[in-house]
């Protein structure tokens, strides 16, 4: 019960931070067959919402108009977030990939965390132990 609660929150965020002076949202409803099998569950052009497992590192990351937050609903991972992106290039249109982070503040996530990481600010998954499950809501700005 306090996943889907948690779920319900970070989809509110996404309409609140997204739909400024849009019309009311249709309401969406994902079973726990859906939820598990992981992926994309809503895309809008305010916000998207997946559902995402890793078992291994990623590269480092900047989106430059994409708030993430993050709900971590299983496993652990060490994420670095803020410093300096290195090795940085355009992987789509407004966003950047890279190798590495410099100066960057490492946290480590367990389940039940949350974490809101800002437009423009570099951040990845240095080390995933085992796995790491987690909701990701984007609020894209314009």
């Amino acid at each position: 019960m306090k996943f889907l609660l948690v779920l319900a929150s970070l989809l509110v965020c996404a309409v609140v931070l997204g739909a400024a002076g849009a019309g009311p949202a249709a309401v969406s409803y994902f079973d726990h067959d859906k939820v598990a099998k992981g992926g994309s569950l809503v895309t809008e052009p305010s916000y998207t919402v997946s559902v995402n497992r890793r078992t291994a590192t990623g590269q480092v990351e900047v989106h430059e108009k994409e708030t993430d937050i993050f709900y971590v609903a299983a496993g652990e991972a060490t994420f670095v977030t803020g410093g300096k992106m290195i090795g940085g290039k355009v992987s789509r249109p407004n966003q950047l990939l890279g190798t590495d982070i410099e100066g960057g503040e490492t946290h480590h996530l367990a389940k039940g965390d949350v974490v809101v990481i800002p437009a423009g600010t570099p951040h990845w998954f240095k080390q995933v132990p085992q796995s790491i499950q987690y909701f990701v809501v984007k609020s894209i700005q314009p």
